[in-house]
């Protein structure tokens, strides 16, 4: 059986590989991801993959680091997957890289559409997302039958020229469905976050703010929905952060500040 990872293509060309590196803690990639990384010829490196990772990287591999992070300058998107293509057509062996997992929030589906198109197969890797790193780091689960039947991830940062989220009716379901909400890239759009869930959700309603998951200098902070942006304020949040909402986190809440707010190291 021919390997998808280290054979090229019966057509002659290259592959691609887009693979999770996970929220940044070595420890937490897959075996998989692990040897497609050595085995590529170029890697195309997300900005928030930790050099930890690309050392698993051959020598011999031509790293090309492609930067994303919301708030600063990014490598466009369309350049990111014309160099994907040229890699590809000229025999190489590519793993695009990118943070957390592929397909939840890692534009990956336009990467696989594009490859697709041009008639690449295109083979992925899973990574631990962020959200669900997150909140284990805080020992809580994000479902729990006492508390939560489901979970929604979701951005807090639509693409332009796209509606937003309609924060007020996600609220309501939430509530009315007992879910927890984990929402990437919110820092920014916190007040209309904040207000908006505050239509559907109760002020007492636990929140997280958990920044730089799994790295060494992860720090979180417990709050109230009420006070989320005061927290985040507080505490000089920024991105790569992730909150979480519901009552999956009542026993942090509950042992926390007096004023349901604190910022501690993980």
């Amino acid at each position: 059986m021919r390997n998808p990872i280290t054979s090229a293509s019966l057509s002659g060309k290259g592959q691609c590989t887009l693979v999770g590196a996970g929220p940044g803690d070595p420890e937490l990639l897959t075996l998989k991801a692990v040897k497609a990384i050595q085995a590529a010829t170029v890697l195309l490196v997300d900005d928030l993959v930790s050099d930890a990772i690309v050392a698993y990287a051959s020598p011999t591999a031509r790293v090309v680091h492609v930067g994303k992070r919301g708030g600063c300058k990014s490598t466009p998107q369309a350049f990111i997957e014309k160099m994907m293509l040229m890699a590809v057509q000229e025999g190489e062996n590519v793993v695009r890289l990118k943070g957390g997992d592929p397909f939840i929030f890692g534009r990956g589906g336009e990467e696989v559409d594009t490859l697709r198109a041009a008639g690449i197969q295109v083979n992925v890797v899973n990574g631990i997302t962020a959200g669900l790193a997150g909140v284990t780091s805080l020992g809580v689960p994000l479902t729990h039958r006492e508390h939560a039947h489901g979970v929604v991830f979701l951005t807090g940062h639509a693409k332009p020229g796209h509606d937003t989220t309609d924060w007020p009716a996600l609220a309501r379901m939430a509530h009315n469905a007992r879910l927890t909400l984990v929402i990437y890239m919110g820092v920014s759009g916190l007040r209309e976050i904040e207000s908006g869930l505050l239509a559907g959700l109760s002020g007492n309603t636990p929140v997280a703010v958990v920044q730089n998951v799994s790295r060494p200098n992860q720090k979180h902070a417990v709050a109230t929905l009420a006070r989320l942006q005061h927290t985040v304020a507080e505490g000089g949040f920024s991105s790569p952060s992730v909150i979480v909402v519901g009552d999956v986190l009542q026993g942090l809440a509950a042992a926390s500040h007096p004023a349901n707010a604190g910022v501690r190291a993980a």
